[in-house]
């Protein structure tokens, strides 16, 4: 569970930790790049009124409900820098996590993502006890695919919602990948197994 500080979990390279209400400037910075919100909202920014409003007390008020769970804010574990944040945001009895991320294009490719999606996993089942972690994307989303089955999840389906003005690549419908607890030893021995071969 998070510190005094509010520090979930530290990797080699990332600190997780709660956000604040003196996060939205960030929050609103890292939406406003087309790239980062092309496979959720077709490059359009979130508006600043509905981070401070909406979205921000949201995310304060799930770390009460659910400990453990909840939208983490990614920072650079060495210059504090906000690389943007890391999610296993609850369901509503908080025994199923799904697994979200969103960092600024500036980090990508460097394996940041993975490494703080395998950080929440362990999270998820070693501390928390969930039955579930899942994450849904679009299918051709091939990057973010790439980090959940790395993160250890595994395709589960492809479905199909009907959106009032879909984005390019929505055609190709939404897919799903998941973890059961059932599974989980077996992936963490295989990660603890590749941490000892350094």
């Amino acid at each position: 569970m998070p510190d005094d500080d509010g520090v979930l979990r530290e990797t080699g390279r990332l600190t997780l930790r709660r956000f604040t209400m003196a996060d939205v400037d960030r929050l609103v910075a890292l939406d406003a790049d087309p790239e980062v919100m092309r496979f959720l909202t077709n490059g359009v920014p979130t508006p600043a009124a509905t981070i401070r409003d909406e979205v921000l007390p949201r995310l304060l008020a799930q770390y009460g409900r659910h400990p453990g769970l909840g939208r983490w804010a990614a920072l650079d574990r060495f210059t504090g820098e906000f690389l943007g944040w890391l999610a296993l945001d609850p369901s509503d009895d908080g025994g199923e996590a799904e697994l979200g991320y969103r960092l600024r294009r500036a980090v990508w490719g460097h394996g940041l993502a993975t490494e703080g999606a395998r950080a929440l996993v362990r999270q998820a089942f070693d501390t928390v006890g969930v039955r579930r972690v899942w994450a849904q994307t679009m299918a051709v989303n091939d990057r973010s695919r790439a980090v959940m089955a790395r993160a250890g999840l595994r395709y589960a389906r492809t479905f199909h919602l009907v959106f009032d003005d879909p984005i390019p690549g929505t055609e190709h419908g939404e897919v799903e990948y998941e973890l059961l607890r059932a599974d989980w030893p077996a992936i963490r021995q295989e990660w603890d197994a590749a941490l000892r071969a350094r």
